[in-house]
């Protein structure tokens, strides 16, 4: 063999290579935190002044995991509370991201059930409006 069918030979060796790695890397999931990221990303600083008020609130709720799936969100001011949402974020699979509502109740905690969710590290959302304002807390949870 001369070196001219070794070079072909190399050079057809080395496209298939590409080839292959093209091929794999276009097949590979890639889901970003949420579909309309860009969106979201110009309209952060509305995020930043909730959590800004969240700072300066005296009682803060507290989110938990009793009796492995249920959910707790204990919050005094649970009355006060106009509306609200509770998201259970998955940051390794976007397909097990959970939605739940938080409504003004008398009672202090609020409990969800969340028994069709496998184990794992989920970050708690809690988004919610209170006379007006608009708050944010993020906590993570193993379930």
């Amino acid at each position: 063999m001369n070196w001219g069918k070794s070079i072909v030979v190399a050079f057809v060796l080395f496209a298939g290579l590409v080839a292959t790695m093209v091929t794999i890397c276009v097949r590979q999931d890639v889901s970003l935190v949420t579909p309309n990221y860009y969106e979201q990303d110009l309209a952060y600083q509305k995020q930043i002044d909730r959590m800004t008020l969240t700072g300066t609130l005296e009682r803060k709720p507290v989110i938990s995991v009793e009796a492995g799936s249920l959910i707790a969100v204990q919050y005094d001011d649970f009355p006060k509370v106009q509306s609200g949402v509770l998201v259970l974020f998955r940051p390794s699979d976007a397909s097990l991201d959970r939605r739940f509502r938080i409504s003004p109740e008398t009672s202090s905690v609020q409990y969800f059930k969340a028994d069709s969710l496998p184990g794992g590290l989920y970050r708690a959302r809690m988004t919610w409006t209170m006379e007006g304002q608009e708050y944010y807390l993020e906590q993570e949870l193993k379930l």
